[in-house]
């Protein structure tokens, strides 16, 4: 009954949002307009000029207007809540949850083409959408699985760079150098040092970079898994299948439903507006007019913190302790009593709350709908079930938790272990490949709009005291 009051307040408040006018006109605008051009870049080259001018006046009728007052609080919390970064690609709003480009994930999943076999969106559709506000025909979409799939060669020396490293290095840390070591094709850089391309165009090497590497990275990604946990046996890509289906078969994975699970799975993941450690970080180092290789690895480093993409590795962790400890079968009253003694020892229910949502995050549910659809018997999802029963009440009473509700990382593991993907350390390469589609999308348009060195004023200690002093 939990869940489904969730669900409910989710929808209710789903359908407010879409009745309001803030939603953004010009961005439904976009996404009405129509096209056959089915070349991406073309695309881009069409609606970039009106995004710079919409900017250009944005900034010069009301670069002067307050947005919100920033509290000691926001300071010392790590600037939490406060205003003041330009994502265009998505926007988070604490009981809608993630809508990209103005599209909440369900409608995403009802308009986005998806595989002939399937009824998940493709990640190259949200790719689009992203890039565009616009959203693709199925031909266009077909036309950018062939386009990634011809841009995904990855260089021997990329493999090397690897294989240099230990093989029982952490997943991320082998991910991220990989990644490092793609930047010696770096369009960008190489443009750059020519100085060939003026600061307007800037746009265009950018986006031949984040191509390439969304291309190349589940390439590299899949590298890392075979390498680490299948002796080393590769398995070449199939230029034949979609984004997400390629990456599951280049993983070893070739069920219809784990490629399925693949496409949900990236598309979900790739972005959650500017706020977050891997986006920041990204955007942050992109602002210095870093390439997009330098920047993705930056933010693959953030995501590797287990305050930030490493949590969906601890949740299967913990959920399989909960098995070896209490059986398969647990009881709720047992769940409970192992919840609380998890917060008893200080430690936190992985999966649970939110930084910025207040309700249960949408990519949580739709990956429990997948889960119904397609595993309802299997234990695990029986026992997240179970969980997301038990624990919201728990963390109320607790009453030191603002979101007692589940998010993404909830839910994943349990999917992914079904199919046998499960070795939980690699977790979070996963979702580094799914974010690469919108943290490159973002820096094409950092440099299409030509936004600048991120650079925020710091304060001491002495100096909040001070001013608090003068304030009295």
């Amino acid at each position: 009954m939990v869940f489904y009051r969730g669900v409910s307040a989710i929808s209710r408040l789903r359908s407010r949002a879409v009745q309001q006018s803030s939603l953004s006109n010009s961005v439904r605008w976009l996404q009405m307009q129509s096209s056959s051009e089915l070349d991406l870049k073309s695309q881009m080259r069409e609606i970039i000029p009106e995004q710079q001018d919409r900017l250009k006046k944005l900034k010069s009728e009301h670069g002067k207007v307050q947005l919100g007052n920033i509290t000691v609080d926001m300071v010392l919390g790590g600037m939490r809540g406060m205003t003041g970064l330009l994502w265009e690609t998505s926007l988070l709003d604490a009981d809608e949850g993630i809508r990209f480009r103005g599209m909440s994930i369900p409608e995403c999943q009802k308009v986005l083409p998806s595989a002939q076999s399937g009824e998940e969106p493709l990640p190259e559709g949200l790719l689009w959408l992203l890039l565009t506000g616009k959203v693709p025909s199925k031909e266009q979409v077909n036309a950018l699985s062939k386009e990634l799939a011809h841009r995904a060669a990855v260089p021997d020396y990329v493999y090397k760079a690897i294989d240099a490293l230990p093989s029982t290095s952490h997943p991320m840390t082998q991910f991220a150098s990989g990644v490092m070591a793609l930047q010696v094709e770096s369009e960008f850089q190489k443009a750059y040092e020519q100085g060939d391309v003026h600061k307007s165009k800037f746009w265009e090497p950018t986006y031949e970079d984040a191509l390439n590497l969304i291309a190349r990275v589940p390439v590299v990604a899949s590298y890392v898994y075979r390498r680490m946990y299948k002796d080393g046996s590769i398995i070449p890509l199939d230029d034949s299948l979609d984004y997400g289906a390629n990456f599951s078969h280049m993983l070893g994975f070739d069920s219809p439903q784990m490629k399925e699970l693949m496409r949900l799975y990236v598309t979900i993941h790739s972005d959650h507006e500017g706020g977050n450690v891997s986006a920041h970080t990204g955007h942050l180092v992109g602002s210095a007019l870093s390439d997009p290789y330098l920047s993705f690895a930056a933010a693959l480093n953030g995501l590797a913190g287990p305050l930030h993409g490493l949590a969906n590795q601890e949740v299967l962790l913990w959920i399989k302790s909960v098995v070896e400890e209490c059986g398969e079968n647990i009881s709720k009253e047992q769940l409970k009593d192992y919840v609380w003694k998890t917060l008893n020892s200080g430690k936190v229910v992985p999966g649970y709350g939110h930084g910025v949502l207040r309700k249960t995050d949408p990519r949580y549910v739709c990956q429990r709908e997948f889960a119904l659809k397609h595993l309802p018997d299997d234990p695990l999802f029986q026992l997240v079930s179970k969980l997301y029963e038990v624990v919201p009440p728990i963390l109320t009473e607790l009453g030191k938790v603002k979101n007692p509700w589940p998010n993404v990382d909830a839910h994943s593991g349990v999917l992914l272990n079904y199919y046998g993907l499960t070795e939980a350390r690699y977790y979070t390469v996963l979702f580094g490949v799914s974010r690469s589609l919108g943290i490159c999308s973002q820096l094409i348009w950092d440099r299409a709009l030509g936004l600048p060195l991120e650079r925020p004023k710091s304060v001491n200690m002495e100096w909040l005291d001070n001013f608090m002093r003068l304030k009295r």
